[in-house]
Formats: structure tokens, C-alpha cells, sequence
């Protein structure tokens, strides 16, 4: 299992500088303000400073426990369904509440992430979520279980946005993905670590057990987040409207492969426990366990992979970055197909490894993308309406439709329907890249609000 802080070392394994014919050189680093920048050797290797490393390890482990109380549920849906007595589509709206509120909240967290502390930000978004899923817990109706975890969302709408900002202002543009990817890590361990424990806890102690163990240690990483130096920024004068960031013909397409991919994505998440469970007779246990540990490492493989190959190929394409997503999704296709198909678990096991790596090279290259595109005072911004639009649409939808279809029909049926749509989702990736081969990564459009920091 690759240990985080590890994880933030292999950066120091990329090159940040090639000339034409493919040999590496040093670049000067980017200057930053008062905070020290990460250092390049002769040869072009990244050595990172003590404030990077920290910074960096910081803020994944927040992400892991932000995606441990995020998807604690979805093992736990066999006993909420008996509890309260719900249908798939009723289960669904577990997801939906929290995805809505999120995708929300997001965008003005965003805004304010982009002029005021955003330390301060991600503490009070930790403290919030941490609350809210231990409220979880103690909930005694369906109704309060759905208020406990759409308020889950407010406080993890809070975090993204303002660490992904801060990632981006601490590092050059050259390493970027590979930063991103590290931060997606935390992410990746921390959702399958909420699969596994989710199962495992619900079955010796019951679902309640599950939020309160998984509730608790957010409280203590916010004081950590207080103690972190902020890297720099531009000026507060030259916040970027968001009708602006629109104007963007690549960040528009982006935007909307988002919604598909999120579709798909969030709706193998929350049904994904069940549909083992159901259709290949795993056990809660079993499903938390080896499916749990077999998709975390293949996503920790896949992120780090998915960052230093969107970089490489960043060197040598506008569209670098964008490129390594979509065939990435794209490879993963046949690999999920398998998985539904197959009927030995073995085989399931190993289907899901390939496509959890595939789609993992998303995470970090993503956020680089959408970071290259735009100027520096509107990262967090632009970060947040990303979020915003493919968590209302995508992760909402994926879910509910995947449900209803499983209501009407069944789950195989749904699961299907899903991959289709991350497939169209990779396809409408290559119009980003068109988009990007004719107005460049620096859109005129955002010319006026850069600045001599911005790259």
C-alpha cells in the first residue's frame, strides 16, 4: 500500500523541462512570493521543500477522511433498506441530497476561497462534515438520516475548491498533475477505506457504528489545516466573473464530459456494493474487504500513473493533459463490461482492478486542466463551477437513474447504461482538445485577468 507522504516523493521522480528533441533540461522555478518554491537539480529533477511536502500531505489526508464520511453509505444500503423499509430509488435520494447540497454550496465556497482565508475555509468545511456524519448516526427516521447527510455536503463543498487552489499556487504548472494526483490519492484511499470499513463495522456492529467511527477524525486534522502557510495568489482587484470563466469554449466541454463521467462514476459508487452483493454473492464483508483493498490499489497506482503521463504528455501537447483522460476512460470501458459480465469473482476482482486504474488517471490531470486554463485568481472559482454543474447533474442523475432502472428493470441493466455514458463522456473529452488546438491553452477572453504569476 503506498503510504501518502511516500506519494508526495514520487513527484520528485518527473522531469519539469524537455527541448525538441526529447532530452531534459532545468527550468527556473516559478517564484511564489515569500514561501519557498520547489528546487530543480542540473538535470531537470524536482526537489521539493518541506512546506510542499507538508502542505501536500496535509491536505490529503483531509481528503481521506473527506471521502471516508462521504461514502460510508453506500455498504451500509443493505440495512438501511431493511431498517427503513425503502426501495432502490428511495436509497438513491441518500446520494442525491448530499450531491445537491454539495454542488451548491460549492460555488460560493469557491468564490470565497478566492478572496479571503482559505485555511480558515477548509477547517470550518472539516469541522462541519465531521458534525453532520456523526449526526448521521444518531439519526431515527429516513428523514433525519437525509438532513445529516445533505449537511455532509455543505462542509465538503467547503474543502475542495480551497485546497485544490492551494495545491496549484504552490506548485509550477509543469507539475501540476502530478500535484493534483497526489491530493486524488487521499481521495481514492479515503473512499474505499469508507466502502471497506462501512461494510465491515455494519456488519459486527451495526450501520450506526460505521458513521460515529468514520465521524471523528476530521476534528482533529482541522487544527492542522489552521497551522498551514497560504502560497500566493493574485490580486483581490482582479477576481474573474463567472459569466467570464463561460466564455471559455474548452472549459464549457469540459464541463460537460464532467457531467457524464460524474454520472457514471457516482452511480458505480453508491450501487456498486450492492449490485456484488446481489448479483455475484459477496458478502457485506467480503465486498468491503477484497473489492476494497483491490480498487485502492489500483486507484493509488492509477492516480500517481494518470499525473505523471498527463505531465509528460503536457510537454509535448497543448492537450496533454485532457488526451490521457479521455483514453484512459476509454481503456476502462471494457474492463467494467467485464466485470458485470462475469460470473466468477475471481474475474470480477480482476476487472475491477483494470478499470479502477483507468479511471483514477482522471483525478489529478482534471484539476490542471481547468487550473492551465484559467488564470490564477480565478482557480478556486473555476474549480467550484466545475463542481457545481457536474455534481448537480452528473451526481445526482447517476445514482437516481441507475435506481430507477434497477426499480423497473434491474441493476445489471443500469450499471450498463452507466458505462455508456462514461464512454460518451471520454468522446466529448476530444472536443476540449479541439478546442484547446485552436484558441490555445490562454483563451483571450482571460488575457486581462492574468497576471505576471500566472504561467
Amino acid at each position: 500500500m503506498v503510504d501518502l507522504p511516500d506519494a508526495v516523493h514520487l513527484l520528485a521522480r518527473g522531469r519539469v523541462g524537455w527541448d525538441n528533441a526529447g532530452s531534459h533540461r532545468a527550468e527556473k522555478p516559478e517564484h511564489t512570493g515569500d514561501l519557498p518554491f520547489m528546487e530543480f537539480t542540473h538535470s531537470g529533477a524536482v526537489i521539493l521543500n518541506r512546506y510542499q511536502i507538508r502542505l501536500l500531505a496535509i491536505l490529503a489526508v483531509i481528503n481521506f477522511v473527506n471521502f471516508a464520511d462521504r461514502l460510508v453509505v453506500p455498504p451500509l444500503v443493505p440495512q438501511l433498506r431493511e431498517q427503513f423499509n425503502l426501495s432502490s430509488e428511495e436509497l438513491a435520494w441518500l446520494q442525491i441530497v448530499l450531491q445537491v447540497v454539495l454542488a451548491v454550496a460549492t460555488v460560493p465556497f469557491g468564490l470565497l476561497a478566492d478572496r479571503f482565508s482559505r485555511t480558515r475555509i477548509i477547517a470550518f468545511g472539516v469541522v462541519f462534515w465531521s458534525l453532520a456524519t456523526f449526526l448521521s448516526g444518531l439519526a431515527q427516521t429516513f428523514a433525519l438520516l437525509l438532513v445529516a447527510r445533505a449537511l455532509v455536503g455543505v462542509g465538503e463543498a467547503a474543502y475542495a475548491p480551497a485546497a485544490q487552489s492551494m495545491i496549484s499556487g504552490a506548485f509550477p504548472a509543469a507539475a501540476r498533475a502530478r500535484a493534483q494526483a497526489v491530493f486524488a490519492a487521499g481521495m481514492l484511499a479515503g473512499a474505499t477505506a469508507g466502502l471497506a470499513l462501512g461494510g465491515v463495522i455494519a456488519e459486527m456492529h451495526g450501520w450506526r457504528a460505521a458513521f460515529f467511527f468514520v465521524g471523528v477524525p476530521g476534528l482533529i486534522l482541522a487544527l492542522l489545516a489552521l497551522r498551514l502557510e497560504e502560497p500566493p495568489r493574485g490580486p483581490r482587484s482582479e477576481v474573474v466573473p463567472i459569466r467570464r470563466l463561460l466564455s471559455v469554449p474548452a472549459f464549457l466541454a469540459l464541463i460537460v464530459s464532467g457531467v457524464l463521467v460524474t454520472f457514471t462514476s457516482v452511480a458505480f459508487i453508491f450501487w456498486g456494493p450492492d449490485f456484488v452483493t446481489q448479483w455475484k454473492d459477496f458478502s457485506q464483508a467480503e465486498a468491503g474487504i477484497s473489492l476494497g483493498i483491490t480498487v485502492l490499489l489500483a486507484s493509488l497506482l492509477g492516480v500517481l500513473a494518470g499525473g505523471y503521463v498527463a505531465d509528460w504528455l503536457q510537454k509535448r501537447f497543448a492537450y496533454g493533459r485532457i488526451l490521457t483522460v479521455s483514453l484512459a476512460f476509454l481503456a476502462a470501458a471494457p474492463f467494467i463490461l467485464w466485470a458485470l459480465a462475469t460470473e466468477e469473482k475471481q474475474y470480477v476482482v480482476a476487472a475491477l482492478f483494470l478499470a479502477s486504474f483507468f479511471m483514477s488517471w482522471y483525478h489529478g490531470p482534471v484539476t490542471a486542466v481547468i487550473h492551465d486554463l484559467m488564470p490564477r485568481r480565478a482557480h478556486a472559482t473555476s474549480v467550484g463551477l466545475y463542481m457545481f454543474i457536474t455534481q448537480l447533474l452528473g451526481g445526482v442523475l447517476g445514482p437516481y437513474v441507475v435506481g430507477r432502472i434497477d426499480d423497473k428493470r434491474d441493476l445489471l441493466v443500469g450499471l450498463q447504461v452507466a458505462v455508456a455514458v462514461m464512454v460518451a463522456g471520454a468522446l466529448c473529452m476530444f472536443l476540449v482538445i479541439y478546442f484547446i488546438r485552436l484558441q490555445g491553452l490562454r483563451h483571450p477572453e482571460m488575457e486581462m485577468y492574468r497576471t505576471e504569476a500566472d504561467p
